[in-house]
């Protein structure tokens, strides 16, 4: 199946649904100047095209104490790191993994509610996987932002337009 690129539409529907998943297909249409079926069809194009995945997503704010535990990850090889990146992203607490540029390797994000929680997730989950080197944490102590929405594109103008 051949993908379509996001239009200005798609991109106008994802962000009404980015702002509240809940909203009702009508409200986006009317708000939109479009039908409602052209909504629906296409949200159901979208999701089938995998570009678009509507879940529910916990509100860190709401938690306890939750710890932003940032883990970087240095690989023995380069060729390990795509399995490792791989083993990562199985494991259920990590909500990112990604391959990085620069000092580290490869970067995994998890939320923890303390240090004694995020080092034995570290030593269970983390550092036993073969092809760990090393790893270094950081930890986010003061949320100035959190968008779950981190998927945003910024649109960069490239004088064709």
């Amino acid at each position: 199946m051949l993908k379509k690129s996001l239009d200005d539409l798609d991109r106008n529907i994802v962000s009404a649904l980015a702002d509240d998943a809940r909203i009702s297909n009508r409200k986006i249409a009317g708000d939109l100047g479009i039908t409602e079926g052209t909504v629906r069809s296409r949200i159901k194009r979208m999701e089938q095209e995998g570009q678009l995945h509507l879940t529910a997503v916990t509100n860190i704010d709401r938690l306890r104490s939750p710890t932003l535990a940032y883990i970087w990850i240095e690989v023995e090889r380069s060729a390990q790191c795509d399995a490792l990146a791989e083993q990562l992203a199985q494991v259920p607490e990590i909500g990112f993994v990604g391959k990085m540029l620069g000092r580290f390797d490869l970067l995994a994000i998890t939320l923890v509610q303390d240090n004694a929680e995020l080092a034995s997730f570290l030593r269970r989950e983390v550092t036993g996987l073969p092809g760990v080197r090393r790893t270094e944490c950081s930890l986010g102590v003061d949320f100035v932002k959190h968008d779950y929405r981190m998927g945003r594109i910024v649109k960069v103008d490239d004088g064709d337009n």
